[in-house]
Formats: structure tokens, sequence, C-alpha cells
């Protein structure tokens, strides 16, 4: 059982929180508190595995309760926030401080509202009791059973690759481009892997799993410490050399080609392989219009998004490459895709740019 204590001042929410979690056979909710002075008291007599933590509270906000638990008794914290900008700004903020996971406060809303976000609140909690002092290991046998229909091909039907055309003639390229998927301890690995790459770094496309509104923050996060240029991708942005384009939390993002051009296509969607944006979607349409022009690179993430995916980007001639285990907070997303048969290369996360750049280099 994974033991887990929940820290938010609204009672509604303390309250779905711990029906959502209780209706699941491998958790326990142990405790509840109103804001983080109360939680500080129950916890000297509670050791949660796990902690979801609001960030605006009375008398002591979520940000400084996440310092002060770090530094004295270190423990999982799934950050449980609004959409609001402020709430953006400060979430980004308390995954700088160690927080694992962001998921959104749930709100009453449709039947198919309320399931995704079921899923996407008690995987997070999932994943940040795994990666607890770097944890890997066996993911709870009830976690990850697949619906047969939130498969890429509710995205992208199956099919032949393609390329658009517009105008009277499609023009062949040899530009290349890169994909990169990650999740549980992505935001980390992708500013390391960022940072690390020339200004004249081939165009990207990266879904990091994270929700709504909050995607933005991060691709400013990213610019502000990398030479290439990183932006939260729009609908129809051209993907171009020196550019990274971060997938928007609650929609998917898709590879599409014109001519001689790549774009994204940002759009609606069902949860595929249990995420929105989903890596399998972003990898799959790179196998349809871009091929053998791809690189793909999976990183840290729990679960098994991205697998099949990749494994059909090295069926139509892409280089795909993996972060090893050692390297990851938690290595289920690149071990999927390296037992699927999907993978060329393993490296230590250090490594990858170097491999991304000799990959996409034409001589």
């Amino acid at each position: 059982m994974i033991k887990v204590f929940i820290i938010d001042d609204s009672a509604v929410v303390r309250e779905t929180l711990t029906q959502i979690l209780s209706d699941e056979k491998d958790f326990e909710v142990v405790g509840t508190a109103a804001d983080p002075v109360i939680a500080l008291k129950k916890l000297e007599t509670i050791t949660p595995d796990v902690i979801t933590l609001d960030i605006e509270m009375p008398r002591m906000d979520g940000i400084s309760f996440l310092k002060q638990i770090m530094e004295t008794k270190p423990i999982p914290v799934v950050i449980c926030s609004s959409m609001a900008e402020e709430g953006s700004h400060n979430a980004m903020k308390a995954i700088e401080y160690g927080a694992s996971e962001i998921i959104l406060k749930p709100k009453i809303g449709t039947k198919v509202f309320l399931e995704e976000s079921r899923i996407l609140i008690c995987d997070a909690v999932r994943a940040a009791y795994l990666a607890r002092g770097r944890c890997r290991g066996k993911k709870p046998e009830s976690s990850f059973a697949v619906n047969p229909k939130l498969t890429a091909d509710v995205i992208l039907p199956a099919g032949p690759a393609r390329t658009e055309k517009e105008g009277p003639t499609a023009l062949d390229t040899t530009e290349k481009i890169v994909v990169i998927g990650a999740s549980t301890g992505g935001t980390e690995a992708l500013a390391e892997l960022l940072s690390a790459l020339p200004s004249d770094a081939p165009g990207m496309v990266i879904v990091q799993h994270m929700p709504e509104h909050f995607t933005e923050g991060f691709a400013n996060r990213l610019d502000g410490i990398s030479k290439v240029h990183v932006k939260e991708a729009k609908d129809g942005d051209s993907v171009i050399p020196g550019t990274a384009l971060i997938a928007p939390g609650g929609k998917h993002t898709l590879i599409k080609r014109s001519g001689a051009r790549y774009y994204v296509e940002v759009r609606e969607g069902p949860l595929v392989s249990r995420h929105r944006p989903s890596v399998d979607v972003l990898f799959r349409s790179a196998s349809r219009y871009a091929g053998k022009n791809a690189v793909g690179v999976i990183l840290t993430g729990m679960g098994d998004d991205g697998a099949r995916g990749m494994l059909e980007m090295k069926q139509t001639g892409a280089f795909t490459i993996a972060q090893d285990e050692k390297s990851c907070v938690i290595f289920g997303m690149p071990n999927e895709a390296i037992k699927a048969g999907a993978v060329d290369t393993i490296l230590p996360l250090r490594e990858i740019p170097a491999e991304i750049v000799r990959r996409t280099t034409i001589y």
C-alpha cells in the first residue's frame, strides 16, 4: 500500500482526492490537513510515502512547506495546483525545489473528465512513490491495464507513411528533426539535455507529461538556460533548427510535413497510453512524416508511453535513443521501449546531446 497524506485548504478537494485514491487497491490515505501548519504537527507521528500539496494556503504556503520538508524529512511530493497563471508559476518553482509531479486540482465535471482526472492523479502519485530516493521498481499490477480504445490509432489512424502536399509538387528533404518523450524526472533531464545542445541544433519537438497551462512556464524556464530557443508549441509552428517546441499540456502534438517543411499540429483528443500529450502520438507521427529523417529520444518516466511509437520510428528508418537506467529517475519508459526492440542505442543522459548532434549532422 502506498500511504498518502493530503494537504489542501479546500475540504471539497481533500474529500475528492481521498475518494479517488481510496477507490484504488494500492493506496491508503493516512491523513489530511487544511494547511501546512496542521500537517507538520500530524507528520510528527505519521510517515506517509507521498504527500499531495496545494500551493496557495493560509498561514503557510506550499512552497515554504516543501522547502522545510525536503530539508528535514524528505518525502515525495505531488503538487496539486489550480490552473491559474500564478499557480502555474509557483508549481514550476515547486518542481525546482524537489516536487516530483504536478497535477490539476480535481473538479466536478463530466464523467469522462472525472475518469481522466482519476487516471492522471493516481499515476502521478504512483510515479512519485517510485521516484523516492531515485527508486526503481515494478509498477503496481493494477496500474497500467491497457484500454485498447486508448491507442495512437485514435489520433493517427493506421496506414502507410505519407507526406502531405501543398501546391503542385512535394519537395523531398534531408532536414533532420528530433522528437523527445519524458515523464517523471523529465523536467530536470530536459534541462540538462537542452542546455548542452548548440544553438544550431536540429529542430525538436518534445512531450513532457505535464498538465494544461503548466507547459508554457516550463518552456520559458528551459528557454532561459538553453542556447536553442524553447517555446510552447502552437498549432502550425514550423520545426526549424535552433528551436525546441514543447507540446502543450492537455493536447496532443503531432509532426506533419508539407513539401520540405515540417510543422506541428496541436489537437484535442482522448488520453493515449494514459496521457495527453502522449509520446506515442508524437513518435508515431514522426515515423509517418519524417521516417529516416527523424531521431527519437525516450527519457526517464513511469509507464510505457512512447514504446510503441518508437518501434514504429525504428521500423521506418529513424535512429532511436533511450536514456540508461543509472541516469533515470524512473526507468519505466526507456525500459519498455528497450524491451519492445525499439531502441538502437542506450546512453547516459550526459552523452545524449552529443549523440543527437552526431546523428543529425549531414556530411
